[in-house]
């Protein structure tokens, strides 16, 4: 418990820098006072989901395969494995980028998005979009440096892109009077920064990268995409499920829209302690399966639920009581603001099977069977999500929507859960084939 603790903490700091930032950065958006512009950040976030989740997929990968080498004592083998990644990460986050620019505005259509909040939502992606292959390669170098342990200088990576933003944000949007045009800016500024700290703690402090080889990156390319496409996949569930449950809330006008960008930034915020504690137990168990020390493996899982299920009981408490404060915050009103203290109340409930999945996701990631996570991924994002949200919604307008997430998350936790469990128990009865 106290290792997952450490390096959740350590994870977090940096995780919940981005999260905060990006809260702070729509929060100067909606003091402008037009709905439309919240949505349109709202509409222009889904799309960047995408990017975003296949870069998180492959850092899975380099993270699970590092530690491993890690773990066995192969160190040359690690520093290979993290400079064929590298090469790896930025050939398709650029490839992913280059597909996505020219068709930006047929995307943001396609999820519902209309007028001014379309304009201003293509253009925040114009500039963003190419920014996501930086993104890319910081989030691998951190997740490269939480391979061999040091998540303080991985939370640095995140950390110092964070600050960047938080500072020059109020610069480009009011100062400069370039509203949703400067935050993009600022994102772009923030990706540089990332990959630049990200570098001298890998390279300058640890040597943990090797020269990037061309015959190298051939040969690791089928163990990484081994990890790695399944890991994308089922990363590329969760956005898929937000850009639906997004068109159906866009019937419901812009206000309704505001409200859910508002919440898709809150939410990481205050949940984001999940999304680090399945990003750095990954390496833990990658190293003790490394070892063959199953029962540790088995032990951390343990841990990683009740950690999970004891933070969210105490944040749900903690949102419900300050929804009214968030309401003032933005400046909410209306749709906007019942929408907000609705979820404010009831949301934690949904966090609390989603963090189940996390952990289940992370403990398949990183066992050797990457096709679960993706089964269950996608399982909560077709079965679990569009029936739930289509007639929630269709009953009980968007707050029925919202509870029909809350059951199809609870079917597909659970189930995901049982199923971690069962892993590991067959993995411990079959220690020689590790």
């Amino acid at each position: 418990m106290r290792h997952v603790i450490v390096m959740t903490a350590a994870t977090s700091a940096g995780l919940m820098s981005i999260f905060a930032v990006d809260l702070l950065s729509l929060l100067y958006i909606s003091w402008l006072g037009d709905p439309k512009l919240t949505a349109a950040v709202g509409f222009a976030s889904q799309v960047l989901f995408f990017s975003v989740s296949i870069n998180i997929g492959i850092s899975i990968a380099i993270g699970a395969l590092v530690s491993r080498a890690h773990g066995k004592g192969d160190s040359a083998g690690a520093r290979r494995l993290a400079a064929s990644s590298l090469v790896h990460v930025f050939l398709i986050a650029a490839l992913v980028s280059c597909i996505a620019w020219p068709f930006r505005r047929e995307i943001l259509s396609l999820i519902g998005a209309r007028g001014m909040a379309l304009d201003v939502a293509s253009t925040y992606l114009a500039i963003t979009l190419p920014a996501t292959v930086l993104l890319g390669l910081g989030m691998a170098l951190a997740s490269i440096l939480r391979a061999v342990g040091d998540a303080r200088r991985s939370m640095y990576v995140t950390l110092a892109g964070a600050v960047a933003t938080a500072l020059l944000d109020p610069v480009f949007i009011f100062g400069l009077g370039l509203g949703v045009t400067g935050a993009a800016i600022v994102t772009l500024i923030s990706r540089f920064v990332f990959v630049a700290v990200g570098l001298n703690g890998a390279i300058r402090m640890h040597d943990l990268i090797a020269t990037p080889d061309r015959k190298a990156a051939s040969l690791d390319l089928v163990p990484i995409m081994a990890i790695a496409i399944p890991a994308v996949l089922t990363n590329l569930a969760a956005p898929v499920a937000n850009a639906y449950t997004m068109r159906i809330f866009s019937q419901f006008g812009e206000a309704v829209v505001a409200a859910f960008a508002i919440l898709d930034r809150l939410n990481p915020m205050a949940f984001g302690v999940l999304f680090a504690l399945s990003s750095a137990v990954g390496p833990i168990m990658g190293q003790n399966l490394g070892a063959k020390l199953i029962s540790r493996v088995r032990q951390v899982l343990t841990d990683c639920l009740t950690f999970a299920t004891l933070y969210v009981v105490a944040v749900a408490i903690l949102l419900r009581s300050a929804a009214p404060l968030i309401v003032q915050l933005f400046q909410a009103q209306g749709e906007t603001a019942e929408l907000l203290t609705f979820v404010c109340a009831y949301g934690g409930v949904l966090w609390l099977f989603l963090g189940a999945i996390f952990v289940a996701n992370a403990a398949f990631n990183n066992l050797g069977f990457p096709l679960l996570s993706t089964l269950f991924n996608w399982g909560r994002a077709t079965l679990g999500t569009l029936p739930f949200v289509t007639i929630g919604t269709a009953r009980f307008g968007p707050e029925g929507g919202y509870v029909g997430l809350i059951l199809g998350s609870a079917l597909f936790g659970a189930g995901a859960v049982i199923t971690a469990y069962y892993v590991t128990a067959r993995l411990a009865k079959r220690p020689k084939v590790l």
